[in-house]
């Protein structure tokens, strides 16, 4: 983060020296013509002399022209083309208005102005992210022919959103003197959105310096605190980590292996990131203490880890291979952990030096820029931006953006699974995945006519969850009709919002009147499953923002309006709030195991009193742990409380677990009635689904009809909300043998 003036020679009067500036980008970067970069210098910086003297610079030391030329020379590391620097260099001055795009096509040529033209298309994206007043997002045509446009640029041309990464770079590290709101504003933007856009196109440093500045201003207490736990060991940490680099490195040499051996940094959001992913306290991460050896092909990566295992011991379950299984922008590196010296953990990442220019540079990697043609054959290349196509492809089909932050969020801190189509190719998808999911991503028809699945060759439920290594082959029929069922969250058909936006898009495009007929029929099902009776359904309509009965029961059948949400105001219009209160439980005895705050549970240990700590204040639902204190009982905090942190390192001995109590929700009694066939193991599969959805029984009976060979099973069971036992019916009606289940009440 080093700034343009005080990196290069500055002229008498202590103004940047342009031209000393020019000739230290292209000692970095060829340039075809450092004429024309030198002219845009001039020009943006006359524009910024202009604006000074009309005093219209933003703030002191913010001038378009320092941080044009700041870009340049983030783009410049990047490796990007001449083409490219200019438009960075000109950028503030259009985008402030003090140059119009019309100069800049005939001064500088159409592929600049068409690279400044994209950039100020990506602020639709920060308008997606917080939307004007008034403008429901995805209703504005506007809106949507501005992303679209974004997009098709994006992917036409990626060096559009290596700018706008430039640009948000810069300005992330000029909010430090800001006021609050500001910081807090932009920091919230580049943490949700260009962050992530940086992992997706595999920009290692630009993501790293992204996340921590961003997380700096948002969670402010918490990087200090780790930032101080890393100064503080940081000298003792350099010369280990040197001593241990030097052994590496001799061992190695031994072995025959050409390597070069360093410490790496360890970046202070993902310090924060593994230890509330793992819920693991400083000291247990291991990678504070770091190398990275690069080497010249794979194979050696494969020794080098080999001499890494020889030499200390290996730590269980933290060795990962992205090289045979790569993440989802491309990323490729052996990982391993091991006790080293001293008996201090360390990380080792082996990678060959294409692997770390990838890591580093990311799509910039496969940037090849010759004239005015511009090489996109290379796999690489097109590997790194085919996420680009699919959000494309998935606006394009659906003709909405709401989900676009989103897409552009996912899937960057989230584990991946790799599974095998019938041919062989690799296929990555979200852990948890079903085969519906999978059906879905190799082709929106396939989706649609799936079936049924064979997983490693045996036929497995549409529900089964995916796992890497799994050979999946779909089973289709010929005429296309997903199931309404695949739209049901607590069925578990589908995992991913792309499956299910394809499913809620089939069922938009059905007649109305199919799609009354449709929802009219999942409704009363609903409605008589859970003993919703005697509506006026019209009324109900109204209840749900539906003009008729008619315009509700077509909702549903297109998968606008989910039953659930009927459900819960039908709720509503039967059992007023106050009547539901009622009915709540009393607390059975010995149910609770803790004494003070009834909503929280300590694990493995008997009644203690607990008091809720000021410092964070924990609510029901929040993540949390216990410090055992002395004289007051268990203190409950938040498990990313920074009083908690200390905590953990002075005194670990007095963590304990913690959790919220069965009291965080009211619970009610709910009956249940079962009539179906009778066969061996029915009782056992119902117990199954209850164990499986954690939910308490209060009572069970069962009656057989020997002659009919049916039997009915009355239960009592505990519900927290009308979801929660819609679900369940859901689930258990899905048991073989089962003809009807729904709610009793007394008539």
């Amino acid at each position: 983060m080093v700034k343009v003036r005080e990196s290069y020679a500055a002229t008498d009067d202590g103004r940047i020296d342009v031209a000393a500036w020019v000739d230290h980008i292209g000692s970095q970067q060829p340039l075809e013509d450092p004429g024309q970069l030198i002219r845009a210098c001039e020009r943006s910086l006359a524009i910024d002399q202009k604006a000074a003297h009309e005093d219209r610079l933003w703030a002191p030391g913010a001038s378009s022209f320092e941080t044009g030329l700041e870009m340049a020379q983030i783009l410049t590391e990047l490796r990007l083309d001449q083409e490219t620097l200019v438009a960075a260099v000109l950028y503030r001055a259009v985008r402030e208005e003090r140059m119009m795009l019309s100069e800049v096509e005939a001064d500088f040529g159409s592929a600049v102005s068409g690279l400044i033209d994209g950039v100020l298309r990506m602020a639709s994206i920060s308008t997606l992210h917080t939307p004007l007043k008034g403008n429901v997002l995805g209703q504005s045509q506007g809106q949507l022919d501005n992303v679209r446009r974004m997009l098709v640029t994006m992917v036409d041309d990626v060096r559009v959103a290596l700018i706008k990464l430039a640009e948000r770079t810069c300005a992330i590290r000029a909010v430090k003197d800001a006021p609050p709101e500001k910081r807090l504003r932009v920091a919230r933007e580049v943490f949700d959105i260009y962050a992530p856009l940086a992992h997706r196109l595999g920009i290692g440093h630009i993501k790293w310096e992204l996340e921590d500045l961003s997380f700096r201003y948002l969670h402010e207490s918490a990087y200090k605190k780790i930032a101080k736990l890393l100064d503080e060991k940081r000298l003792d940490r350099d010369a280990y980590v040197k001593r241990v680099a030097s052994t590496l490195q001799t061992e190695l040499g031994n072995a025959g292996i050409e390597a070069d051996v360093a410490g790496r940094a360890k970046h202070i959001y993902s310090i924060w990131r593994k230890m509330r992913r793992k819920g693991i306290d400083f000291s247990e991460v291991y990678d504070i203490r770091a190398l990275r050896v690069l080497v010249p092909e794979v194979r050696d990566c494969y020794a080098a880890i080999g001499v890494v295992h020889g030499l200390w011991r290996h730590i269980p379950h933290e060795f990962d291979d992205y090289i045979a299984n790569p993440k989802e922008n491309g990323y490729q590196s052996l990982h391993t952990a091991v006790v080293g010296p001293e008996g201090k953990t360390m990380e080792v990442q082996i990678r060959t030096h294409s692997m770390h220019e990838d890591a580093e540079l990311g799509v910039c990697a496969h940037w090849r820029y010759k004239g005015t043609d511009t090489n996109r054959s290379e796999a690489g290349y097109e590997a790194k931006i085919n996420w680009l196509r699919q959000v494309i492809e998935w606006q394009e089909e659906l003709g909405d953006v709401s989900g676009l932050v989103d897409q552009l969020r996912s899937d960057v801190g989230s584990e991946r699974i790799y599974v095998f189509t019938p041919e062989g190719h690799v296929v990555d998808m979200p852990r948890g995945a079903t085969p519906v999911d999978f059906a879905y991503k190799i082709h929106t028809e396939v989706g649609h006519k799936c079936r049924g699945a064979k997983v490693n060759g045996r036929i497995v439920p549409l529900t089964y969850q995916l796992r890497t290594g799994d050979q999946v082959n779909i089973l289709t029929t010929t005429e296309a009709a997903p199931s309404r069922d695949w739209l049901n969250p607590g069925l578990g058909y589908i995992q991913t919002s792309r499956a299910r936006a394809k499913v809620t898009h089939w069922f938009k495009m059905q007649d109305r009147g199919q799609n009354i007929s449709d929802g009219r029929l999942v409704l009363e099902d609903e409605l008589g499953r859970l003993s919703l009776r005697d509506l006026d359904l019209d009324d109900l309509a109204r209840k749900v923002n539906y003009q008729s009965a008619d315009d509700m029961f077509a909702a549903v059948g297109a998968g606008d309006l989910k039953p659930v949400q009927v459900v819960n105001v039908a709720q509503e219009i039967l059992e007023p709030r106050d009547r539901q209160l009622d009915l709540r439980l009393p607390r059975l005895r010995g149910r609770s195991e803790s004494r003070g705050d009834p909503d929280v549970r300590i694990q493995g240990v008997g009644n203690l009193k607990t008091n809720i700590a000021r410092c964070c204040a924990p609510v029901p639902g929040d993540p949390i742990v216990g410090y055992i204190t002395v004289g007051r009982g268990v203190t409950i905090h938040r498990d990313d409380c920074m009083n908690l942190l200390q905590l953990r390192e002075q005194e670990a001995n007095r963590i304990i677990e913690v959790d919220w109590g069965e009291d965080a929700e009211a619970r009610y009694p709910v009956d249940i009635e079962i009539q179906a066939y009778d066969r061996e193991g029915l009782l056992r599969d119902i117990t199954s689904v209850l164990a499986n959805r954690k939910t308490n029984v209060l009572s069970l009976q069962t009656q057989s009809d020997v002659d009919s060979h049916t039997a009915t099973i009355a239960l009592t069971v505990e519900i927290s909300n009308i979801e929660q036992l819609s679900q369940l019916l859901a689930k258990i009606r899905q048991l073989s043998n089962v003809m009807d289940v729904h709610r009793r009440r007394d008539s």
